[in-house]
């Protein structure tokens, strides 16, 4: 139990200490947005590229994994959307918002923390595999779908089109892109870009908790408790069960990457899921789900590493 305290503990100390910030205005909304720019736009991508370009890039990419874990997360989501659209009779645009939070997991800001924590430097691989598949699969799928509600049969094109814009620009992706790109040509960096990429990723994970933490202070979960649960059920049991399931079913890769990536499905959804939520009127309840799935995941994260032993 110590051993397991040893590696949650101090996760979700940091989220606590960003909350507390937040709640007694050391820090304000502003600042916070500026931190997690920092994080999605200079630390994670930092990180990503490190983690390509640490190792030969066959010892990297996971084909076994990627499979694995997209199946996994595509098996939740549209269970999710179906369970969405037939069981709550939402609409397709909230129907898929629902989906994408039950299967698209926060991997920057909790989970490799988490998984640094307990497995060293895998995670940072796992981490960018996950990356693949949650930004160039997952995420524009939520977002396609979520956009074809919206237009009320004005046809797929525009949603297809804007999707494909915010890829072009998303951070993580240029990274995952340019670390690929370097990693194919077997061009290693000089040591000072070497040493400026190690400290922006070394400060991807402390920063990425405290602002998940100040995130947390003042979002609304009154009255919506029943439909952030649900969606927790999802993101917190069924998505780290279809993982493992996958995992064990495809086989193929190194013990300590499944055991990243099924780590990685035990956290929540990502932060940035009430923002995603608010373009389609739905923050309140992406804003629940939120809180809800952060202060859960402490307890099943840990019964998952009590598992493992």
């Amino acid at each position: 139990m110590l051993q397991i305290l040893g590696i949650t503990a101090p996760i979700f100390v940091l989220i606590g200490i960003g909350y507390l910030a937040a709640r007694f205005a050391i820090v304000n909304r502003e600042q916070v947005a500026g931190m997690g720019k920092f994080v999605i736009t200079f630390a994670l991508p930092a990180l990503v590229m490190k983690a390509l370009l640490d190792r030969p890039l066959e010892e990297v990419f996971d084909a076994h994994y990627v499979i694995a874990y997209g199946l996994a997360s595509q098996l939740v989501f549209w269970g999710g959307l179906a369970f969405a659209r037939l069981v709550r009779r939402d609409t397709l645009t909230a129907s898929a918002i629902t989906a994408m939070g039950m299967s698209v997991s926060n991997s920057g800001f909790i989970g490799y923390p988490i998984a640094a924590m307990a497995l060293g430097s895998t995670a940072a691989v796992a981490m960018a595999l996950n990356m693949m598949v949650e930004n160039l699969l997952m995420i524009p799928l939520a977002l396609m779908l979520a956009e074809l509600g919206e237009q009320k049969g004005r046809g797929a094109a525009a949603a297809l089109r804007e999707t494909g814009l915010r890829l072009v620009r998303n951070p993580i992706i240029l990274a995952i892109s340019a670390g690929l790109a370097l990693a194919l040509l077997g061009v290693r960096l000089p040591a000072i870009p070497a040493k400026v990429l190690e400290m922006l990723a070394l400060s991807a994970a402390p920063v990425a908790l405290f602002v998940i933490g100040a995130s947390l202070y003042g979002l609304k979960t009154r009255g919506l408790l029943a439909d952030a649960a649900q969606l927790g059920v999802g993101k917190l049991v069924l998505h780290p069960l279809a993982v493992l399931a996958c995992f064990t079913l495809i086989g193929g890769m190194e013990p300590s990457l499944a055991t990243a990536g099924v780590l990685f499905a035990c956290a929540p959804m990502m932060s940035v899921f009430p923002l995603l939520g608010q373009r389609f009127g739905l923050e309140g309840r992406c804003a629940a789900a939120l809180v809800v799935t952060t202060v859960s995941s402490f307890v099943t994260i840990s019964l998952f590493l009590g598992w493992l032993g």
